[in-house]
């Protein structure tokens, strides 16, 4: 009979079973026999195939009766009819040998070790029979001190088996190379950098390694593989926009640890250290615990719920009685779930009855959107992070994935390292720059020259996929023509980058069989930043980068939330499903379901609010979870916003710059302590899971609302995650087929089509628009460097690091700040040397809006007369410099062109060493 070759069949222990192309031994006998079938040491789900232990031997054969040899079942490969054999006698007796082996150079201290009772090695030895040990003890590993001396990491190498597990999680997951192998035979042992600590090496803190390794000789100061834990829940992380999930073990209403799970489709067994350490902020003494209300003389009384929300109720009627609906406005939150987004919006439309909703999205990515719907008609990455796999080139415009998004970032660097060709557009050597195969290093605002330039080198080379744009595009003609027109050595002068560069990229990108493109904030915040993403657009349109694997404009969102924010309709010109609120038929649409009257006038942005305070006409102001007076641009401006209020309420967990202007503070409850969903950065929609109680006095922010939608008398049920959902399905098209129960532990990519069909590719057939836009743009100086260049020559840019968060409420209250305890100012040697600086010294930033004091540090990651500084602490309070300049389309912040000076303070010396200074490791 002929084997129909679409069914492949090998046979464990006599029983057939289908197998897949490329399987292993070990991936076939997992998948039917369930993992720990075979036992393993050097074998982890999240690495390659290494082959070391060889407890993991199993006997093959061709044929049942045939002869069989032992193999390591972890690499070898599997074929059709062959049989294995997982259980003879010769392959028990070879892996009890080993394991015997093994724990001769092992403390035997089981009962006093932190992972007894969860520890691979005292698994793997019950299962394959050690009832004691015939060799006699080593020594080899028992001098080995203990290292304790990192924030997070620890060691206790007499207990490492020397499985290479953690050398090549750092190696194969996150790419950092700090771990290594060290000496040959019984001297064989891991050390860190060029054996130092972990405190001294170039250690990022991920954990890869300590997740992986089978003992405790890696471990974390949670002890996260202890089994003290009574429960796991699995949750979504609550920093930036990769949407890590995350397994949060407890012991009743204790978070003891964090570990990212193995089946995990978005990060896959790996995340930060903000996502798996930083989480002591949840139970923090600083918390807040019970409402607030603002006395006469400034200070603040507690006060009972009932108590607050009577206050709130009371002043926000009067204010709207007296003023009308649009003198009062909110601003919702990426940190807060989709639910939450949802009915705050609900609230301040169809309660207060105005359109004057916004979200920190304006912030940051409001250019993203709009120049994504402009061009594509969606504003959302058009691909998943499984598209990596499938790319031939990887553009990174503006970003700096392994410090923003670091688990994307890690996954970057991997395909990079293994021979994808790279192209970074940024003014300074971000840590990928190594790596990277082009940098073209711009002078800051001035990217849409650079983009025009390159998509003129694109066509003058005749690498514009004509076909594609003929048939799924339009307005190429007058493009093209804006692109002729163009005076390449003019643009050359302007970003600072050479024309034989910027065409050397061009031509990388158009050439490669699918080109993949990722953006931040690097673009969007800038006076041109809409128009910069319709360039970037522009360029996957032409080269016919869109609609199938490898390709796309995806861009990586800040915080954890940013989609989702905007997904549900917290800005104003748009509600709930990016529908416009200006639209006759929306309005009708939004009244029938909510059946409440759908405000008309067009609602305030973020800057417009804060301008209408201060002019009067904005009398009261409620915020969820933003912190504006530390984030937002130009302090003073906000500061004045705020105190011009009549009343302010705010959503928080800690006391923030922006809460001590409150007049009612409400504290909220912890992404730890809540459920709803978040959407990531590819669109996919996660459940977010409670791991514990919200803290005594405090309550989830969807409970919040829904309680005060209630107080005004609008009908809404109680909050629940899953009803909550059920609604927005009801309202936002693109979430119709989502259900709590379907969303899984995966979650699904919008648009979520009827009985829970995902999208993991948009635009694949057409446009959401229909037709691709071309969009033509001609640069424009920053209006800051025309009006204060003068006075202020250098050009500030701003960003932040991979240990903190935005403003850094969460990540200052853990171990995070004792890695990283200040903002620096980053300084080019040749203008530190004309300024009389060294790395240490205090150094007074200006600008025409106010100074601060910070840190230098000397380095030539940045070019002569560029600056670079982060935000993450208030008491720098970098947003003291930052001006007024925005997107002309969407009002985002212009954070990265700041006109400034520097100068001299007082000389010093660096406190701490800081580890954003990338040394790169040997390109594979």
């Amino acid at each position: 009979m002929v084997q129909d070759l679409s069914t492949l069949i090998a046979f464990i222990d006599g029983e057939p079973y289908r197998f897949d192309s490329g399987d292993t031994l070990l991936n076939f006998i997992d998948r039917h026999r369930g993992r720990g079938h075979v036992p393993t040491l050097c074998d982890a789900p999240q690495l390659e195939p290494y082959g070391a232990c060889r407890v993991c031997s199993v006997e093959v054969a061709l044929q049942a009766d045939g002869p069989r040899r032992v193999v390591a079942s972890c690499h070898t490969p599997l074929s059709a009819g062959m049989h294995v054999f997982t259980e003879s006698p010769k392959v028990r007796r070879l892996r009890k040998n080993i394991v015997e082996l093994v724990l001769t150079d092992h403390p035997l201290d089981c009962l006093t070790c932190e992972v007894s009772g969860n520890c691979e090695l005292q698994t793997v030895a019950a299962k394959v029979g050690i009832r004691g040990v015939r060799y006699p003890a080593g020594a080899n590993h028992l001098d080995r001190p203990k290292d304790h001396s990192h924030a997070y990491m620890t060691s206790e190498l007499a207990k490492c088996i020397n499985c290479s597990r953690c050398v090549r999680a750092c190696d194969e997951v996150q790419g950092q190379f700090v771990l290594s192998m060290h000496g040959r035979g019984f001297n064989a042992r891991i050390i860190k950098g060029l054996d130092s600590s972990f405190e001294d090496s170039e250690c990022v803190s991920c954990g890869a390694c300590a997740q992986a390794c089978p003992t405790s000789a890696i471990s974390d100061k949670f002890f996260s593989k202890s089994i003290e834990a009574t429960k796991k829940t699995r949750t979504i992380c609550t920093y930036c926009g990769v949407g890590c999930n995350l397994d949060v073990a407890t012991k009743g209403d204790a978070v003891l640890s964090i570990q990212a799970p193995f089946d995990a489709e978005v990060n896959h067994a790996h995340t930060c250290l903000k996502g798996r350490y930083a989480f002591k902020f949840y139970n923090h003494k600083d918390r807040l615990r019970k409402p607030l209300i603002k006395q006469a003389d400034g200070s603040f009384k507690e006060a009972t719920w009932d108590e607050a929300y009577d206050h709130i109720v009371a002043s926000l009627t009067r204010i709207r009685d007296q003023h009308g609906g649009n003198a009062v406005a909110g601003i919702s939150s990426a940190r807060c779930t989709n639910e939450e987004n949802y009915l705050m919006q609900k609230f301040i439309r169809h309660v207060m009855g105005t359109n004057n909703i916004d979200c920190c999205a304006r912030v940051c990515h409001s250019p993203t959107a709009w120049g994504m719907q402009k061009s594509f008609g969606t504003g959302a990455a058009t691909n998943s992070y499984e598209d990596i796999e499938h790319t031939r080139c990887i553009m990174v415009i503006g970003a700096n994935p392994t410090e923003g998004h670091p688990v994307t970032g890690a996954r970057l660097k991997q395909h990079i390292m293994k021979g994808t060709p790279l192209i970074v557009i940024d003014p300074r050597k971000i840590e990928l720059v190594p790596y990277a195969k082009h940098h073209l290093q711009l002078r800051p605002g001035t990217n849409v020259a650079l983009l025009n330039m390159f998509a003129r080198c694109i066509l003058d080379a005749g690498l514009v996929k004509t076909e594609f744009v003929r048939k799924r595009c339009e307005n190429w003609e007058e493009f093209e023509t804006g692109l002729r027109a163009l005076d390449l050595d003019a643009l050359a002068k302007i970003t600072g980058v050479s024309v034989d560069l910027v065409r050397a990229a061009a031509i990388e990108y158009a050439s490669a069989e699918a080109a993949m493109s990722f953006h931040g904030l690097g673009v969007t915040e800038h006076e041109q930043g809409a128009k910069t993403v319709m360039l970037i657009s522009n360029l996957a349109m032409m080269t016919g980068n869109i609609g199938r694997p490898g390709v796309g404009v995806n861009p990586l969102r800040g915080q954890n939330n940013v989609q989702g924010a905007a997904d549900m309709g917290c800005q104003p010109h748009q509600g709930a499903g990016y529908f416009e609120m200006n639209d006759l038929e929306v309005q009708k649409r939004y009244t029938d379901f909510y059946g409440t009257p759908t405000p008309t006038e067009p609602g305030w942005k973020i800057p417009q609010m804060f301008d209408a305070a201060i002019e009067g006409k904005l009398k009261a102001l409620w915020l969820m979870g933003e912190d504006v007076v530390q984030t937002d641009p130009d302090v003073h401006h906000v500061r004045h916003a705020m105190e011009s209020l009549e009343f302010l309420v705010v959503q928080e967990i800690f006391m923030t710059e922006t809460a001590k202007y409150a007049n009612v503070i409400l504290p909220a409850s912890s992404f730890l302590e809540k459920s709803g969903t978040f959407t990531n950065a590819e669109r996919r929609v996660q459940r977010v899971n409670a791991a514990v109680k919200p803290l005594e006095g405090t309550r989830p922010d969807g409970q919040i609302m829904c309680e005060v939608l209630q107080r005004f008398g609008f009908p809404q049920a109680d909050y629940t995650p899953d009803g909550v959902l059920a609604e927005i399905a009801q309202i936002v098209p693109f979430f119709k087929g989502a259900t709590w129960e379907n969303l899984s532990i995966n979650g699904k990519q919008w648009p979520v089509k009827e009985g829970g069909v995902d999208t993991q590719i948009m635009h694949q057939e057409q446009f959401t628009r229909g037709k691709g836009h071309f969009h033509f743009f001609s640069w424009i100086e920053s209006t800051e460097l025309k009006t204060n260049g003068a006075e202020f020559p250098f050009i500030l840019t701003t960003g932040r690091i991979l240990e903190h968060y935005n403003c850094g409420t969460m990540t200052r209250r853990t171990g995070n700040s004792e890695i990283v305890t200040q903002d620096l100012l980053s300084i080019n040697p040749a203008d530190a040397q004309h300024k009389s600086i060294r790395t240490g010294d205090k150094v007074r930033l200006s600008s025409a809006r106010g100074e601060v004091e910070l840190e230098a540090r000397v380095t030539d990651e940045v070019k002569p007369g560029i600056l670079y500084t982060t935000f993450h602490f208030p008491d720098a309070m970098v947003n003291n410099v930052t001006g007024q300049g925005c997107d002309g389309d969407t009002m985002c912040p212009e954070y990265k062109v700041i006109a400034a000076d520097v100068e001299l303070v007082k000389a010093g010396k660096p406190k701490k060493k800081r580890k954003d200074s990338f040394e790169p490791a040997l390109v594979h």
